[in-house]
């Protein structure tokens, strides 16, 4: 099927370079390699090559979530796909679930929370910052989750206004001042993911949680190494993204009615 006016394209050029990009009628996109036409891109299909106008090839491929997030409009820093697959995987994030997004930010890991919780599930984000919510709703409009997502002006200082949800993503920089509120947020049983960039913020988090009813908190770092594909000199890059973020991931528990530290939580 062709590609339509409107959709985007993941652009490979021959010599690597790749860009994301928008197809409209009658306008073209400039690279260092020649002008894209928009208009003989929609006569392709996904998968085909084309050829700029200094006569060089680019392959026309359809983004997926990664390239969504490496090429997004942001303002701030985002959880990278290394961390982000990760804990994906430790929320158990799945479709119609509920889930809750503190520090929204310019809107990565809200939209990977989308993609999976489907129709009929909902993230709710809070972030207490106008311009990085307005970043948000690009980005998510842009990828077509924004239905999914309920976004809140708000600082989790003042509450979480849900409840019984199936699992919660805390990024802020004192995460320890808000657990007892995402106990209270969270289902017996839910899912909380913390992320924090140094050990000082991760120790103050674990000290926290100890004196509360949570259980099977873990620690986790991802060092992720990628390889030149050159099969005649195969090898590491040499850059290599190491530490961005420690995750902290913990579940809530359901004590006795008499437990000192649910009625702290409660209270």
């Amino acid at each position: 099927m062709p590609i339509k006016e409107g959709e985007r394209v993941y652009l490979q050029l021959e010599d690597g370079k790749k860009y994301l990009i928008k197809v409209e009628r009658g306008k073209f996109f400039s690279t260092h390699l020649g002008n894209i036409y928009f208009d003989q891109v929609m006569e392709k299909e996904f998968g085909e090559e084309i050829y700029t106008s200094q006569g060089k090839k680019a392959f026309l491929l359809q983004p997926g979530i990664v390239e969504d997030i490496f090429h997004m409009k942001r303002r701030t820093q985002i959880v990278y796909p290394k961390d982000l697959g990760f804990i994906l995987l430790m929320l158990d994030v799945k479709e119609n679930d509920r889930v809750i997004d503190v520090g929204l930010g310019s809107g990565a890991m809200c939209g990977a929370l989308a993609r999976l919780v489907g129709e009929g599930g909902k993230v709710y984000a809070y972030e207490k910052r106008e311009e990085f919510i307005a970043i948000a709703r690009y980005n998510l409009s842009e990828w077509g989750w924004e239905d999914r997502v309920e976004i809140k002006e708000k600082d989790i200082k003042d509450g979480l206004e849900e409840r019984e949800v199936d699992a919660l993503f805390l990024d802020v920089p004192n995460p320890w001042d808000y657990l007892e509120e995402c106990w209270r947020a969270l289902r017996g049983g839910g899912r909380l993911a913390i992320v924090s960039p140094t050990a000082g913020q991760v120790m103050e988090v674990l000290r926290k949680l100890e004196s509360l009813p949570f259980r099977g908190t873990e620690v986790w770092e991802s060092l992720f190494r990628q390889y030149k594909v050159n099969p005649s000199a195969f090898r590491p890059t040499d850059r290599m993204v190491a530490h961005t973020t420690y995750m902290i991931f913990s579940r809530k528990v359901l004590p006795s009615a008499c437990s000192s530290d649910l009625k702290e939580a409660e209270n």
